[in-house]
């Protein structure tokens, strides 16, 4: 799953977000230095990566893409299911997708100091493009499947993938509809257990 996904997922636990947000940006366990609910939100954000990569609905939207985007297709897949989210997100959440993701901004400005640098690098881009909210609409996704093209140097065409978007929008939405019912009650019992311990 994407950003806005793995925010969601945290059941707005503050620390959990922060963990969970930025655990991509964390190699191996060299996490042992954030607090407690910190490190608990990056081993959320694993279990979650590990329950979507195995799950076969998150596979067949995946496998749809497969022949023009090879490996790249699962990483375009988490870009799609975010877009699902933020646009049907009343349906998840009774606060505004916009405040929501204020919110969330206000949390890593007010916890910059601890972020990963890479984490640092990407916040100014993401707050002043205002990722999280312009998910919702497909000039959004557009631009940050543009956006993850550059970084491959062209080479995954991702730029592209707009159009495999548009032409199985509904495929893609129902499926997305129901694996996020599925991951919510499984993120939520892993939520559950690691605050136990």
């Amino acid at each position: 799953m994407n950003f806005l996904a793995h925010i969601y997922l945290s059941f707005d636990d503050k620390e959990i977000t922060l963990g969970n947000f930025f655990a991509d940006h964390i190699r191996g366990n060299k996490f042992k230095h954030f607090p407690d609910k910190i490190q608990k939100g990056i081993l959320l954000h694993r279990e979650i990566d590990t329950f979507t990569d195995a799950h076969p609905t998150a596979r067949q939207s995946s496998k749809r893409l497969h022949k023009n985007y090879s490996h790249y297709s699962r990483v375009i897949v988490d870009i799609y299911y975010d877009h699902f989210l933020a646009k049907n997100w009343s349906d998840y959440s009774d606060v505004p997708l916009d405040e929501y993701v204020e919110n969330f901004y206000d949390l890593l400005e007010d916890n910059y100091d601890i972020l990963p640098m890479p984490t640092k690098r990407m916040m100014p881009y993401m707050i002043a493009d205002n990722w999280l909210l312009n998910y919702a609409n497909l000039a959004g996704i557009d631009r940050v499947l543009n956006g993850m093209n550059r970084r491959t140097k062209n080479k995954s065409r991702m730029n592209f993938a707009i159009l495999d978007l548009e032409e199985h929008y509904t495929e893609f939405e129902n499926e997305f509809t129901s694996f996020f019912e599925e991951l919510i009650t499984f993120s939520n019992q892993k939520f559950i257990s690691l605050c136990k311990d």
